[in-house]
């Protein structure tokens, strides 16, 4: 592979990052917070494959011939193609299932916005269901979002994929249903849930963390998100 042909792999690879990070397909891979390092990242190689086409082609009347480097180098492009080819699920029912739910105690539990409901995350809502017994929710009608996963017995849970950096360390947090849902749910069909908080809680199989319910007053099927992490 010669200075020209590592130029285009630059170029390619700058405009494959720009391309995911101009659209959604960037949340399949990390966290939405990350895009604008995306874009610079992608930039960057941009400019550092024009630089690289430009002087090779400067030094080439002067320089001796170059070795080329073995032809198995080429490989490098194969995950490139992936990434431009290849546009991959979200994680869903398949890896949550089978992995325990995901719960740190925060450092505290900020205000909640206006609105009723309130708007929370699965996150949100279970830490502050789990570890404040649901002090700081106040009593206030709560409205999450996300996919079905279903523990023992068939059991419904609405479950998120929680990202620290990038789908590769993601992890879930299951929130149990209680009260009224619809019949007939299917792992990572989409509810958007409205409820209040209740006290019960159950065990996650996997680690035996714990699970926190919703009192479910109201559950409505959505589509998918664009973003399916949180």
């Amino acid at each position: 592979m010669n200075r020209q042909a590592q130029g285009l792999l630059l170029f390619l690879i700058g405009g494959a990052l720009l391309r995911a990070s101009l659209t959604d397909l960037y949340l399949r891979y990390v966290k939405a917070g990350l895009r604008p390092l995306l874009i610079g990242a992608g930039v960057v190689l941009i400019v550092a494959a024009v630089a690289t086409v430009w002087y090779d082609r400067r030094r080439a009347r002067s320089a001796a011939p170059s070795h080329h480097e073995p032809w198995i180098s080429w490989l490098l492009v194969v995950p490139l193609f992936a990434l431009i080819v290849v546009t991959p699920p979200a994680l869903g029912s398949y890896a949550a299932e089978r992995t325990g739910t995901a719960l740190q105690r925060p450092l505290g539990y900020p205000p909640l916005p206006a609105g009723d409901p309130v708007r929370l995350t699965v996150l949100d809502y279970a830490t502050r269901a789990v570890y404040d017994h649901g002090v700081s929710l106040g009593g206030r009608r709560v409205g999450i979002t996300g996919f079905v996963t279903l523990g023992p017995g068939g059991a419904p849970y609405l479950t998120r994929m929680v990202l620290s950096c990038c789908a590769a360390d993601a992890l879930p947090v299951k929130v149990g249903l209680a009260g009224p849902v619809p019949a007939g749910l299917q792992p990572d069909t989409w509810l958007d849930v409205v409820g209040t908080y209740t006290d019960r809680q159950s065990k996650d199989t996997v680690n035996d963390a714990p699970i926190p319910f919703i009192d479910v007053s109201q559950a409505t099927r959505v589509p998918v998100p664009a973003n399916q992490y949180d």
